[in-house]
């Protein structure tokens, strides 16, 4: 009578093991990388509207007066609140010319946390994105709009 093996021997276990460990290895980071897209993606989403009610105030306002980004004028562009769950504090800049900003400093990954992300409108009325994100960080996780 033959004995016939029933399970794995130790070494495949430890084979499976080890390709587990590479797997996440390599995976983590990758997810870290998703995971801080994501969340400067969501700030740049939550400021992003605001250019709309920004160009409206440009256009309507025969003299267009200076701004601070008090809570009044941050009403003005449609954010209600101080901070979000995305934003820490945000920021908004009016000049006479026509030149204005709205910035949101980030919440999230060590990364992302505590950098800003800033639209910017020309006094010619273009628009352009910056970050203040470190130069590595910038090619891996900045949204493809704002490389500056």
């Amino acid at each position: 009578m033959k004995n016939v093996q029933k399970g794995f021997t130790l070494i495949e276990l430890m084979i499976v093991v080890a390709i587990i460990g590479i797997l996440a290895a390599v995976a983590l980071p990758a997810y870290q990388d998703y995971t801080a897209k994501s969340q400067i993606t969501g700030s740049m989403a939550e400021i992003t509207s605001a250019k709309t009610n920004i160009e409206e105030i440009q256009a309507n306002v025969p003299v267009v007066q200076a701004a601070t980004g008090a809570a009044a004028d941050l009403l003005k562009l449609g954010i209600t609140a101080a901070s979000s769950s995305r934003c820490s504090a945000y920021s908004y800049v009016s000049a006479a010319d026509g030149s204005a900003s709205i910035a949101c400093t980030i919440i999230g990954a060590a990364a992302v946390s505590g950098k800003t992300i800033t639209w910017r409108r020309s006094a010619a009325g273009v628009w352009s994105c910056a970050t203040d994100l470190a130069a590595a960080d910038k090619a891996k996780i900045a949204p493809k709009t704002c490389t500056n």
